[in-house]
């Protein structure tokens, strides 16, 4: 079974209806919490307990204690993309194209952290 995705506020709206329409499950933080999951140790601890994959175009969250604590504790795995500049159809392209790979990352299991970059995931944590 395919694993499912929590989608950090910063990918938007167009980046989850993009990738719900080629076939990902997709869980979006603003249908979860009504404050928009501010607290962002909150809102990966909240998806991770749901099995649901943490991804966000934030990179910096690996390098900060707190939020990558929840990633940590599970030995999940996280996603990111490396380049915030992104078009949404270029996000949604990049994932989509990365997805047999994201796919084999996250049953590899972790604790662990994925930059999805124009030509490859690469892990970057720990």
């Amino acid at each position: 079974m395919p694993p499912e995705f929590f989608l950090d506020r910063n990918l938007g709206r167009r980046v989850a209806e993009g990738l719900r329409t080629c076939g990902w499950t997709v869980h979006r933080i603003v249908d979860v919490f009504p404050d928009d999951g501010q607290d962002v140790e909150e809102w990966i601890a909240h998806g991770l307990d749901r099995s649901w994959v943490p991804l966000s175009k934030d990179g910096r969250i690996k390098t900060r204690d707190l939020e990558i604590q929840p990633v940590l504790e599970r030995k999940a795995v996280l996603f990111y993309l490396d380049n915030q500049q992104l078009r949404t159809t270029e996000m949604i392209e990049r994932l989509v194209a990365r997805r047999d790979a994201i796919h084999r990352a996250v049953e590899n299991g972790g604790p662990a952290a994925y930059a999805v970059r124009s030509d490859r995931i690469e892990r970057t944590w720990p």
